[in-house]
């Protein structure tokens, strides 16, 4: 686990070359704080850097790593899973490896298979490997996401990076915020393949970008390698009690190999724990995997509507686990930290849980852990949100009903966040799957609420421009058409918000920014190629969502989890609390004087003044209500956007308590 940048530009490097690489391998310190290295091959332009952090092949596994005719150069950032046999089969066959790291396996790979030495790869991981021979830059990016890897391609030079401020901190790489991003920042849903700035792209997930020098000038394009493949609705198993027996049988021997892999390590690996059947799943199957009792951590909220420790705590009880549970206020949600995760994220965020889980990784660090294995992904393949659950039953055959009345009860805290309370259409999404998913429907009115404060200037290069559509236009038609409405609902969501939410400011970026590695286990390709043959009326059966799921861990889960409706983790909102409505508070005028917003040219600072003032008078402390939770998540990205404004202009992560 590590970062991972560098450039090529065919012309050559000149003589400031290796200190504009110490620069950018400074912005991922953090990513990797146990070691760097670089390769420089002036002739050919090329600058590669590594930050590492030493998880497997402690004293032996410095990147980048070159082969031994010097053609091939590889840097990884990630864990390759099942290495050991690959080398063995590998060495087999003539190849000598120089150190213990997984990383190094990419060379004899790529030399034997080409570009399809991805299909051997098996875990999260960020490749950049460089071929003299060929004059080819192949960037790569793991099947799902988890890991990141951002670039910047011109005619003159390709510049890329584990996360955003590596490539911005190059002196070819001007920093600007994208009107477009902060438009879809504002509403929560990333167009896949953006960021916040201009002209600096996002590798998508299960896409490799192929870079060749012809003439002195580059030329890219992105191959997709790998994605989720629904099968037809008329091609899906029936539902029948074999079948069924046959599939649990299935997921629980899958899961149980992705969390054995996982656990692999050169140092102690703990899981982390909520109230949750995905996280509990995890540690239920690692507890008898492990010689010594599992290290678990839990996070607490000062808000008994959102807090998931005691239920937490059976399992951690049930399994022998050592549960370390850490309480988070609102002085802990919305200080100086709000600041700090927005510049490690480089993304707006919604909801302050990705503040709790950058003080939680702080914590696990501290404890002496370098890695955790969690539960995100179960969600996305299982079809476990509240969101799946109201698409099934209105456009899946199985009639709103009872099930579906008492699914918007148990979820009524999260109308207006991840649940629309009015229903809302969009001709593309129509379109695409003949239905607009519940999932995005929230965010279209929040974009309701964000356009009446764009500047005019915002507005105007933004004349015509629809951001829903542009969301839409990035999916492949061919992966929807034809499948069951929840495998098109569940499918729109991983190719959106899994990558651009759940696994960035929910995942690696704040667990990272304290040098600790996340693995998600229900993420392994193997489970999840499963997964989406499972019959949509397995995995929401009777009401109960990821059914299948839990009569795989049935014999592991106490029974009030086994029994327990999801319930979306997050964060208390402010306007829960008194003391964290003054949090926000304080954080708005601390980001957003009028002089910032004029400055940053956003919005317009008179709409944001009333904005601010309608949001500072509504509702007393504990008030509840659809609306207070949108002006909460307007008030996160306002902020956030503004942060991430002055982070473009000096690129130092904010002081955080």
């Amino acid at each position: 686990m590590c970062g991972i940048c560098g450039s090529w530009e065919p012309e050559g490097l000149d003589d400031d070359a290796p200190a504009a690489l110490e620069a950018m391998m400074d912005t991922l310190e953090h990513r990797g704080p146990d070691g760097r290295g670089m390769h420089l091959d002036r002739e050919r332009g090329l600058a590669m850097g590594h930050t590492r952090l030493s998880i497997i092949g402690l004293d032996a596994g410095a990147q980048p790593i070159a082969d031994a005719c010097g053609r091939r150069v590889v840097s990884v950032n990630g864990e390759l899973y099942d290495y050991k046999r690959i080398r063995a089969e590998l060495a087999c066959d003539g190849a000598r490896f120089r150190t213990k790291s997984d990383s190094e396996i990419v060379l004899p790979l790529a030399e034997r298979h080409g570009h399809d030495f991805v299909h051997r790869l098996r875990g999260e991981f960020a490749i950049a490997l460089f071929d003299r021979e060929r004059r080819e830059l192949v960037l790569v990016r793991d099947r799902f996401g988890i890991k990141p890897l951002y670039y910047r391609l011109t005619p003159g030079a390709c510049v890329w990076g584990s996360e955003v401020k590596a490539v911005l901190a190059h002196p070819a790489v001007e920093a600007r915020l994208c009107p477009r991003a902060a438009l879809h920042q504002m509403m929560q849903v990333m167009v896949p393949g953006t960021t916040a700035f201009e002209g600096i792209r996002a590798l998508r997930p299960g896409h490799m970008l192929v870079v060749r020098e012809a003439g002195g000038r580059l030329e890219g394009r992105e191959v997709r390698w790998w994605d989720l493949d629904f099968p037809l609705a008329e091609e899906h198993a029936g539902a029948d009690d074999a079948t069924a027996a046959r599939l649990v049988a299935e997921v629980r021997d899958r899961l149980i190999d992705a969390v054995g892999v996982r656990l692999e390590a050169d140092v102690p690996v703990g899981c982390y724990l909520s109230g949750g059947i995905d996280s509990c799943s995890i540690l239920g199957l690692a507890a008898p995997m492990q010689q010594s009792p599992v290290k678990a951590f839990t996070i607490s909220f000062d808000h008994d509507g959102y807090d998931e420790a005691r239920i937490a705590r059976e399992m951690a009880e049930a399994t022998g686990a050592d549960q370390e549970v850490l309480s988070l206020t609102a002085a802990d949600l919305y200080g100086d930290s709000f600041a700090a995760v927005v510049w490690h994220a480089e993304r707006t965020f919604y909801n302050t849980l990705s503040v709790a889980k950058w003080h939680m990784s702080r914590r696990v660090r501290d404890a002496g852990f370098k890695v955790v294995v969690t539960g995100e992904g179960s969600d996305e393949l299982f079809g476990g949100y509240p969101f799946f659950k109201r698409d099934m039953f209105l456009h899946g055959g199985e009639g709103q009903g009872r099930h579906g009345a008492a699914m918007e009860a148990a979820n009524r805290a999260f109308r207006g966040a991840i649940l629309a309370e009015d229903g809302r259409s969009h001709p593309a999404f129509d379109e695409l799957c003949g239905f607009t998913p519940s999932w995005i429907q929230p965010w279209m009115l929040t974009l309701e609420r964000t356009l009446p404060l764009l500047s005019d200037d915002a507005r105007a290069e933004l004349d015509g421009y629809d951001p829903v559509a542009a969301i839409a236009e990035t999916i492949d038609p061919e992966r929807v058409r034809g499948r069951h409405p929840l495998d098109a609902a569940q499918y729109t969501w991983a190719k959106t918000m899994l990558e651009g939410q759940i696994l960035t400011w929910g995942g690696d970026r704040v667990d990272m920014a304290n040098s600790m590695e996340s693995r998600p286990a229900f993420l392994d390709h193997h489970l999840a190629e499963l997964a989406v043959r499972i019959p949509p009326e397995l995995r929401i059966r009777d009401g109960v969502e990821k059914w299948v799921l839990r009569e795989a861990m049935r014999g592991v889960l106490p029974e009030v989890l086994y029994r327990r409706e999801k319930f979306p983790f997050m964060a208390p909102p402010s306007h829960t609390d008194g003391a964290k409505r003054d949090g926000v508070d304080a954080l708005l005028r601390r980001w957003m004087p009028r002089e910032r917003v004029e400055d940053t040219g956003l919005f317009d600072p008179d709409a944001v003044d009333a904005f601010v003032a309608r949001w500072r008078a509504g509702g007393a402390a504990d008030g509840d209500g659809d609306g207070a939770n949108r002006d909460d998540i307007l008030a996160n990205h306002l902020l956030g956007l503004h942060i991430l404004d002055q982070v473009a202009e000096a690129p130092a992560v904010p002081a955080a308590g």
